[in-house]
């Protein structure tokens, strides 16, 4: 079993979005059965979940024997993949989160304000030698912050290549428990997703690309833009 965690000290960063869309993604790759875990007081990610139709992803509320505990009773339980939503700001709960995690993604914004906040997540990460990536979430096409952006946060680690770009369907999406496959979106949006997940799969199964390779793809979508 694999744990995914979902981490940011800033708040708006796409956390909650990424979370669900890369759960569904991933059962619909094969990759299950996924289990969604909101450690979240907002609650956010239960919020988008009790709106869904489809039964999977699983969802599970954490419980008072601790997150260690919740997720052996998972892997017991035949769960392949886990993916965590965390709080928006640096407390107890996301020391503990990374701790369990095999692979911490940072959503990070084409912002100054967000990148300065991915290094307290970063240096948490470090600490407790845990393995991490970014992906540059909410990015306008051909913004030239957005080549800033990865070119800034590949001195620190992988950026996903497959960069999400800013558009409706996504908050459209999430307003019925849905995702912008499962909408039947006819942007890139899917494929953006898609194109996430594929690079977190690849790392969790150890094929990792190096972080100047995918800097570069992602430079490179970056130029491009998507529509």
């Amino acid at each position: 079993m694999h744990v995914i965690a979902f981490a940011s000290q800033k708040g708006g960063s796409g956390k909650t979005t990424l979370a669900g869309h890369i759960a569904v993604e991933a059962e619909y790759q094969g990759a299950g059965p996924v289990a969604l875990i909101d450690t979240d007081p907002q609650g956010s990610l239960s919020q988008w979940w009790n709106a869904r139709e489809a039964e999977r992803p699983f969802f599970v509320s954490p419980s008072s024997e601790g997150l260690a505990s919740d997720l052996d009773k998972l892997r017991l339980g035949g769960i392949e993949l886990v993916v965590i939503d965390t709080p928006p700001a640096i407390t107890t709960t996301i020391h503990h989160v990374i701790e369990q995690a095999d692979l911490v993604v940072i959503p990070t914004r084409p912002s100054p304000h967000d990148l300065r906040a991915a290094g307290a997540t970063v240096q948490i990460c470090e600490e407790l030698g845990k393995p991490l990536a970014f992906t540059l979430n909410g990015a306008s096409p051909r913004a030239r912050i957005t080549t800033e952006a990865v070119i800034a946060l590949s001195q620190h680690g992988a950026v996903a290549p497959s960069i999400i770009h800013q558009r409706i369907d996504f908050a459209s999406s999430m307003i019925d428990g849905r995702t912008v496959r499962e909408i039947g979106s006819n942007t890139k949006s899917p494929d953006e997703i898609a194109g996430l997940w594929t690079f977190l799969a690849d790392r969790l199964a150890g094929r990792e690309t190096s972080p100047l390779k995918s800097a570069a793809s992602a430079f490179s979508d970056a130029l491009r833009g998507a529509a």
